[in-house]
């Protein structure tokens, strides 16, 4: 990694290590050279200080191999001309009868040349793995976009661990969309992975910004949502897809607009596992009514029989509301028991009283005990998600954009509520959502 210019990095180190650092490859693998410098040295003095009867030398060929492991090519070749140079000097420096000879210098050579070889091999695969990388955190965060510390009078904070280290590409999706109805809060999970999950996510992830700012009715959100699903699965199954049956399980949340007196969630709840209030008075599950199926399965069910409407919770001030994916319900140990979200929470809780006062250490904490849990391995991906409503005495509220709309008989102007600068302005029928 180049230093940035100023950064005083080579200023605070010894002179020595400077030189060595410069010769030796970056910053982050300035140590990587200790073991194989190590093993030269060990093997040139076993070698010297032994009889000739039991010659060590050719383990000089052991440098070089150890250093395409750990070291940059540059450093890797160092070693291998060391190794050879080595072997030379201390193998001529015996005499005629004790001298390992040709043979063992062909190895030693050749040695360090694959050595040389494998080192090249191993940096253009770290390269592309890299790329893979920053193309997959390029994606995400292009289909999830970052969210403003208090946005739509809700505090928030979300942890999201990958299954997959080196892709980072799931169907987890999260997001808050203010609107002048209220805030809008939702998280989802849609069933597989890849660039598929990814295209679905970002799908549902755009009809859940607008309609949620659009549509003053939670539950015609929720209803846009299911049909931008089924718009989706028909074009997967007319393109021939093999996964063209996706389902999302989510969760939409609706909390009363910014400086309302009003503590409550509407809950519209797709199959997913239920939030948890949490607060230093314990740990309760939302109760969000009749469950819908996921996203997508919609037409299993007749129309007479789907809910209708969302359901109301009341929440009180010091209540943070917990929301996870399955790949933290459905985490196991080694035994095979699954992570118990619940008791880890009452736990927690019970240890530290005002965890839920802030969603930073809410997630935080859960995602260290189901890590623990599993022992850092991870089956499937994973999102935590905390949103809390802000106390209006120490959280700015950010006003809401004025939108107009148009009308066939009328073009006066409409502005929200408590807006003074609202231009004048056509009515028509879409509304300007705030910026990114």
């Amino acid at each position: 990694m180049p230093v940035p210019h100023g950064s005083g990095l080579f200023r605070r180190q010894p002179r020595l290590d400077r030189a060595l650092l410069v010769i030796l490859g970056r910053p982050r693998r300035r140590l990587g050279w200790l073991l194989p410098l190590t093993l030269l040295v060990v093997v040139c003095f076993a070698d010297w200080n032994t009889s000739g009867d039991f010659r060590v030398l050719s383990w000089l060929v052991v440098v070089p191999v150890v250093a395409a492991a750990l070291c940059p090519v540059g450093t890797t070749a160092l070693f291998a001309v060391a190794a050879v140079v080595a072997y030379r000097g201390i193998d001529q420096a015996w005499e005629h009868e004790y001298r390992a000879g040709l043979p063992d210098f062909i190895l030693v050579t050749m040695g360090g040349l694959l050595a040389v070889a494998a080192a090249w091999l191993r940096r253009r695969g770290e390269r592309r793995a890299l790329s893979v990388r920053n193309v997959a955190d390029t994606t995400r965060a292009t289909v999830i976009r970052p969210l403003p510390p208090s946005w739509g009078g809700l505090l928030h904070a979300h942890i999201y661990l990958p299954a997959d280290a080196e892709a980072r590409l799931g169907g987890d999706f999260y997001d808050i969309q203010p609107s002048p109805w209220g805030t809008r809060a939702l998280l989802g999970d849609v069933q597989g992975k890849g660039l598929g999950a990814v295209a679905v996510a970002a799908n549902l992830l755009g009809t859940f910004r607008e309609a949620g700012f659009h549509q003053p009715d939670l539950q015609v959100v929720a209803e846009r949502m299911e049909i931008r699903m089924e718009r989706n699965r028909l074009y997967e199954r007319a393109m021939g897809y093999k996964d063209g049956d996706r389902f999302a399980t989510a969760v939409l949340l609706d909390f009363p607009p910014p400086g309302s007196a009003d503590r409550y969630v509407d809950v519209i709840n797709f199959g997913h596992d239920p939030p948890f209030a949490v607060s230093a008075r314990g740990v309760r599950r939302l109760d969000a009514g009749s469950s819908r199926l996921p996203l997508g399965l919609n037409e299993l069910v007749p129309l007479p029989d789907r809910p209708s409407g969302p359901h109301r919770v009341r929440i009180a001030e010091d209540e943070t509301l917990l929301l996870t994916t399955d790949g933290v319900t459905e985490a196991r140990d080694r035994a095979g028991d699954f992570f118990p979200l619940a008791e880890a929470l009452e736990v927690a809780v019970a240890q530290e009283p005002h965890l839920a006062d802030s969603p930073y250490r809410l997630v935080r904490a859960v995602r260290d005990r189901m890590l623990q849990h599993v022992y850092g391995r991870l089956q499937d991906d994973t999102t935590i998600f905390a949103v809390r409503l802000a106390s209006p005495s120490s959280e700015p509220v950010e006003p809401m954009l004025s939108f107009t709309r148009w009308t066939e008989t009328s073009s006066t102007t409409t502005a929200l509520p408590g807006r003074k600068d609202s231009a004048a302005l056509p009515r028509r029928e879409d509304s300007v959502e705030p910026p990114r």
